[in-house]
């Protein structure tokens, strides 16, 4: 299951149509809102509307520990660059990101500041650098170190964010109709980069670049999910699942290649594209019974996850030694 150091994961349509079902976690009593692997890929974290995050262990296929945040709630869970710390936005009492140490379930320190729901919470890959995106128009960046706020972004909309595989750049999508690039280093200067794409009826839920940084991805509240050039914007792929009438966030992930396109679903499958060229390889059938709003595939691992209410393990046929 373990990736070639050198080659890293190089995936085929014929690996990606081998994907299957290996393990159901039912811990969680409410839908699971978000996940995030290690950068080492041996864990995977999850929060829920139940209020409970729980740790998995990749490489033995188990859960590991499930911890309860009662009074805060629990959202937008990410691993910092210890595996035995997290951060994560709150859902009770107020809008305030809290970095908890996962060993003891005790908050390290919180970041006050948002007037409104976070919609965006994301690790620098690199450092101890976070973003963060709220219902109040602003972006804040923000160090682990420091509960002050490092620096604020005014904006004409809700945004979405995500950091670039470097670590050097962030992009913001705005209003459902544009994308600014920053650096990291200059960010007070306003984006280096803006693109304006198409109108876009459905409602934005996320930004995310592929693992080589050619590409972002954005996720809708609608069944389209688009790829457009990190470089000039230039729109490449419009991909179409089931039907979203519910608009729920039906997340979508690459493939650590940079190949592949992964999208949650509506009745329980998850569709498949090439990232690239744009044809579907296949879809993946999952359980019937509930949505796919979360979706990520492993960095390190031959391995991917999804989930609603319950966890889903799955990796290629033939793998699972």
């Amino acid at each position: 299951m373990e990736l070639d150091e050198d080659r890293g994961l190089q995936m085929s349509d014929d690996t990606v149509r081998k994907m299957r079902v290996t393990k159901i976690y039912r811990e969680n009593t409410d839908r699971i809102n978000s996940m995030h692997f290690s950068q080492s890929g041996d864990l995977l974290i999850s929060s829920a509307e139940d209020d409970q995050i729980v740790i998995y262990d990749c490489e033995k296929g188990l859960q590991k520990r499930a911890l309860n945040s009662k009074k805060y709630g629990v959202d937008l869970i990410n691993f910092t660059h210890a595996k035995n710390t997290a951060i994560h936005s709150s859902t009770k009492i107020d809008d305030t990101i809290r970095y908890l140490s996962l060993h003891d379930n005790k908050y390290l320190r919180y970041f006050p500041g948002h007037g409104g729901k976070v919609t965006t919470l994301c690790m620098s890959p690199t450092d101890d650098t976070f973003l963060s995106g709220s219902l109040d128009k602003t972006l804040r960046l923000w160090d682990l170190r420091s509960s002050n706020c490092q620096g604020l972004m005014h904006l004409q909309g809700k945004p979405v964010a995500a950091f670039d595989p470097e670590g050097l750049i962030f992009a913001a999508g705005v209003n459902n109709e544009s994308i600014k690039l920053y650096d990291l280093r200059s960010f007070d200067k306003g984006p280096f980069a803006t693109f304006r794409l198409p109108y876009e009826k459905d409602q934005w839920a996320s930004l995310k670049f592929s693992p080589d940084g050619k590409l972002v991805m954005i996720c809708t509240f609608g069944s389209v999910t688009r790829i457009v050039d990190a470089f000039d914007g230039t729109p490449l792929q419009s991909f179409v699942g089931t039907p979203n009438v519910q608009n729920l966030h039906l997340e979508a992930t690459f493939s650590p290649d940079s190949q592949y396109v992964f999208s949650g679903s509506v009745d329980g499958s998850v569709h498949v594209w090439n990232a690239i060229k744009g044809y579907k390889v296949c879809v993946l059938n999952g359980n019937p019974h509930e949505p796919v709003g979360c979706i990520q595939f492993n960095p390190k691992y031959m391995m991917m996850a999804s989930a609603h209410k319950n966890m889903t393990f799955w990796v290629p046929h033939g793998y699972e030694d």
